[in-house]
This record gives structure tokens, sequence and C-alpha cells, in this order.
């Protein structure tokens, strides 16, 4: 039959606007840096004063600045360590500085409380900085929204604070103005960039029936979103909440590190105690002994140690969340890096979880009429029509007399014909639907759960990382599965899983010695994730049980981020392996120089704060956007 000509004009997108910069807290706006610079300040003005020979009146109060301002933090905590009755090794360190200064070596004595507060310093800079790239996403989202009232026509505007927003809300987006929600798009179509939130280096289209996040920069179109979080239940509001309990984390190497601390600390004491009392029971200078023994407990102190796990992990938790993947706690990070086997879901995973029209058998204006049928539909495949349709820059006309036909499909009136869509045989196994105009078929629809475009490289990449081929773990039919894992590079397949047959399987290989990642999305993949060495859920499909349950949250589905991040931890254990080393050389060089030959203190000081600040600084490298690159370039 002869079919209604349609206009098909072409939309043209619009160009984004620029994302605003993310800021950083200043250096100068915490605490530890500016007593760090105080006590430093008044130590290079002392310094000159004392080695020319200057009386005592001129440099002695900078150096009393110098130890007040950047020893009274670490004595207070040592003092608060000892009435939990243990040792802390601030409190090593400033001793360590006030017995230099008791025995006239005040210039040793405050490069001692310089170094170690700058090294106090860049800790506390770097676990801002930490905070900073993830909690910056909050002054992303605006302040206030547009608020609609009412309906059609009557519909009021009023401007409401972004935190009184309620699911259910009508919000107004103009042109060039950030979403002040997380919802779905009632009207308008613009280009929406989310690379803030996402990492995504294009603006994405929105369109009615799309998903769209606060903090995302509108572009050109205006949009009215229906707001369909809380304020708390924001994705940005997530990834903060999330961000900040993972740096409360320690690793299980912290924790190993701070066990040993306190017997460690104890040990140092008795030998400084050792190393004083004895010389001077057998008749050594009392001056010479204090000052051996200060250079003991100054060099054997563990502060490297100590510093050496947290820097590289917290950074490589900050370079992931920038790129829209949530490491939960610096334990999974270092997790994500020993696992050498991978199960993969199907549905929601490997694949969109959403229905797509894959084939139109039929002249192209059936589309039109069935996507104008089925606007009115919240079905998943009337959605899926609507969307075609649209991608095709199809015009859909107005419809009218729309009625839904329970468990067969829709009908409507379109530009003065009948057309009803309702299901039809599949072809080659997938769900189709039939177009009849005016009583006569005119087309046919064929839709799939379509595989996500990065997956095969994903699977390629994980198999490389781990040295074993991905399984595919789905409770879906044996045919489907063989399909998408066809398509994926996948060999081993197990289809028709029950949600403890799945975590059956992944304890199987945890028991056999292996450490399991399990990527998944669904309430069904829960127990799965709970069972796996590490797991990992789909933020913008996954069920909320399945985001609570794993470790990682891959906030946009993207599955190429998933291998990066796995490369990521491995650099990340690398550098706390190299710490350690560094830290270990070093305070054993300097304990062994000091115990069989003769350290001055000076160098024993600038040789154990010289290593702490190498292993800080060593540790930020993964904050650098080259780490990212490196990992997603499959380089590990």
């Amino acid at each position: 039959m002869a079919l209604p000509e349609l206009d098909t004009p072409q939309a043209t997108a619009p160009a984004p606007a620029p994302a605003r910069a993310v800021g950083r807290t200043p250096a100068t706006a915490l605490p530890e840096v500016r007593w760090a610079a105080l006590a430093a300040l008044a130590f290079l003005v002392a310094f000159p004063l004392d080695l020319a020979g200057a009386p005592g009146w001129a440099w002695g109060p900078l150096y009393a600045v110098c130890y007040a301002a950047g020893g009274w933090e670490p004595a207070l905590a040592g003092l608060r360590a000892l009435r939990e009755r243990s040792l802390d090794v601030d409190l090593l360190m400033v001793v360590a500085a006030l017995g230099a200064a008791a025995i006239g070596q005040y210039l040793d004595g405050g490069l001692l409380i310089v170094i170690f507060a700058v090294s106090g310093a860049l800790e506390a800079l770097a676990t801002r900085r930490t905070a900073d790239s993830v909690r910056g996403l909050l002054d992303l989202a605006p302040a206030t929204a547009v608020r609609l009232t009412g309906v059609g026509g009557g519909a009021r505007e009023e401007t409401v604070e972004a935190t009184a927003l309620r699911p259910g809300d009508t919000v107004l987006v103009r042109p060039g103005e950030r979403l002040p929600a997380d919802g779905t798009v009632l009207g308008g179509t613009s280009d929406v960039d989310r690379a803030s939130i996402t990492g995504e280096p294009l603006p994405a289209p929105a369109a009615p029936g799309d998903a769209v996040f606060a903090g995302s920069l509108n572009g050109t179109g205006a949009l009215r979103v229906r707001v369909d979080k809380d304020p708390g239940d924001f994705v940005v509001a997530r990834i903060v909440a999330l961000v900040e309990e993972a740096g409360a984390t320690k690793a299980p190497t912290q924790l190993f590190v701070e066990k040993i601390e306190q017997r460690y600390s104890v040990g140092v004491v008795v030998a400084t105690l050792a190393l004083f009392g004895l010389p001077v029971a057998f008749g050594a200078d009392l001056t010479e002994a204090l000052l051996r023994a200060m250079t003991f407990m100054i060099v054997a102190s563990p502060c490297a140690v100590v510093l050496a796990t947290m820097p590289p992990l917290l950074s490589a938790i900050a370079t992931a969340g920038r790129h829209g993947v949530l490491v939960k706690s610096a334990v999974v990070m270092e997790r994500l890096g020993a696992v050498d086997r991978v199960a993969l879901d199907k549905t929601g995973t490997l694949t969109e979880g959403t229905p797509r029209v894959t084939a139109v058998r039929g002249e192209e204006t059936a589309l039109a009429l069935a996507a104008a049928a089925e606007l009115p539909s919240e079905h998943p495949l009337a959605r899926a029509v609507v969307a075609e349709a649209r991608a095709r820059g199809l015009r859909l006309p107005e419809a009218t007399d729309f009625a839904a036909e329970p468990g067969r499909g829709v009908r409507a009136v379109v530009d003065g014909h009948e057309v009803r869509v309702h299901r039809a045989s599949g072809t080659h196994g997938d769900t189709a639907v039939e177009v009849v105009v005016d009583g006569a078929p005119a087309a046919v629809l064929e839709f799939s759960d379509r595989l996500r475009e990065a997956a095969p490289g994903a699977v390629a990449a994980l198999g490389r990382l781990t040295g074993t081929a991905p399984t595919l773990l789905t409770g879906d039919n044996a045919g489907a599965a063989a399909r998408i894992a066809a398509e994926t590079g996948i060999d081993d397949v197990r289809a028709g899983l029950l949600p403890h047959e799945k975590a059956e399987a992944v304890r199987e290989w945890e028991r056999a010695g292996a450490k399991v990642l399990l990527v998944g999305d669904g309430v069904n993949d829960a127990p799965a994730l709970a069972a796996a060495h590490a797991g990992v859920a789909m933020g913008r499909a996954g069920s909320d049980l399945a985001l609570e349950t794993a470790d990682v949250v891959v906030v946009h589905d993207e599955l190429g981020a998933i291998p990066a991040v796995v490369a990521l931890s491995r650099r990340a254990r690398r550098l706390v392996v190299q710490n350690l080393v560094i830290a270990g050389v070093c305070i054993g060089a300097l304990v062994v120089w000091d115990l069989v030959g003769h350290l001055p203190l000076p160098l024993g000081v600038a040789g154990h704060e010289g290593s702490t600040v190498l292993v800080g600084l060593n540790g930020l490298r993964l904050l650098r956007e080259a780490a990212w690159r490196r990992a997603a370039g499959g380089t590990a």
C-alpha cells in the first residue's frame, strides 16, 4: 500500500558550552601548610644569623617560633596517643628535636621540625587534593533551580534551592545552564556535556526520556527535566559520600604497618635509652652520648614506612573518580590489582540492557507512524521505536485516540490513518513487532539488546591483564548468551544461572585460589558481587542492591574503564612496594651508620625526613592525568 509522505528534517546539533574547571583548595587554606610555612620561614631567617655568629637574642626567638609552629600539632597528637597507652611516631620526632635543642643543637632540632612539618603538610595537601578531585563535583551543581508548577500554559516558574527539590518535581534548564538534579528529560532536546561527571570527551544528546545528571552542562536547547531522586542521592552526592568513606579506609598493607608501628616505636625508645644510658654508665661524655641517642631516634623512626602505602592508593582512587570510576576504599584499590580471573554478566553489562530497533523490514515511513502511535506509551519497546525514529530524523505526526492493548501493543490515529503496533513472531530469535496501517501490514520492526560498543575491547584487555580469558555468567538462555559471547570473544559461557549459582561459581574459583573480578548490574548479580574478590557494578543501569554490594561503580557504564582501573591499581601496588623499599633502605643505612660509625645529626635528619618526603611525592604521581592515559592504553 502507498503510505503518506512525511517530512524528514535533519536536526542540527548545538555546540556545547565549555565545562567549568573544578576548583582546588588553596594550599594556604590548610592549617598544616600554614604552620609548616611559618616554621620554615622562621628557620630560614634564623639559620644564616646563627651561622654568622649573631648574638643569641637575634636568632633564639626565631628558633623558638620554628619549634612551636612546627611541633605543637605533632606533640598534641603524640600526647593523645599516650593517653590511649600507645606511642606515636609524631611524639618521637618532637622529643628528638627537643633533645637536640637541649644539647645546644638548635639548628639541627629546627631542621628536624621543619622537615617533619613539611612532610605533614604534604600529606595533608595530598589528602585534600584527593578529596577535591571528587568533592569538586558538588561545586558543579548549581545552588538554585527553576521549578515549574502547574501544567500547560498556566505553568509558573519559581526559583528554589537545589537542595529543596524532590522526586516528581519538574525543573526548567535553559541553554548554557548546569542541570540542578538527576532526572529524566520530559521535553526539549539539547546536547549535554557530562565530561565533569562521566569523563566523556563529547557532549551527549538529551531528548525526552533520556536520563541526565546534576552538574552536567546544557547546550543550546531548553530542557524540562523531571527530578527522579532526592538531592542526597544525586550522582555527585553519592560520589562524594563514597570517596569520603574510601579516604577513611585503610588498605591491608597500611593496617599491617600500623600494627607493627606501636611495637617498633617502643623498640626505638628502648634502644635510644640504651644508647644513651649504657655509654654514660661506662664513663662516656654525656653530650656525645645524648647526641648519638637522639640521632638514632630520628633515623630509626618509621615515618617513611607509615607514609609509603596510603598516598599511592588514595591518588589512584582520586584519578579513577575523575574518570567516572568510583572505587569505594583503599582496600578495594589494592585488591583490584591482584585479580587474576574475570567473570561478566550479560544483560546490562556487556549489553546496554534496553531494547533497540535493529532492523526495519518495510518502508521507513511506517517507522514514523509507529513511533507517533507509540509516543504516549511507557513500554520499553515503545520507547525503542520512538528513539529509532528520532535517531533517523523522522518527523512524528500528532497522534489521537491513543489506546493501549494490554499484552498486544497500541493503536492510534496518525495523520488520519489507523495505526496498530503489536507483537509479532521474532526473526532470528529477536523480539519483533508488526506495524499495521489502515488494516494492512506495513512493516516489521526487530529488536535486540544491543552489545555495548566497548565490550569486545574491554574483554580482550581484561584477558591480557589477568592472563586468563574472561567468563560469561548469565541467567539468560544459552542461545542469547552464545550470541553475545561470540561477539565479544568469550569462549567460556555459563548460561541459565540462578543468582545463587552465579555466586557459587565465583566461590568455586576463589576456593581454587583465584582472585575473581565480577562485573554485573542487577539484583541477581548481588550475591556474586559479594562473593568476589572485587565486584564492579555498572552505575547507570545498576540496581540499588548491586551498587551497594559492589566494591567499584562505573558511573556511566563505560566498560573500557574497567581494565583501566585494574591497570591503575597495579601501578599503585608497585608504587607501594617501591616506597617500602626506599623507606627500608634509607632507615637501615642510617641506623647502621649511626651504630657503627658517626652519623652527624643534620645528615641523619636530612636523610630520614628526605626519604619521608620522597615516598610521599612518589605516591602522588598517580594524580597526574598521564597515569590514567597510561592505564587506559593497556600499560599496567
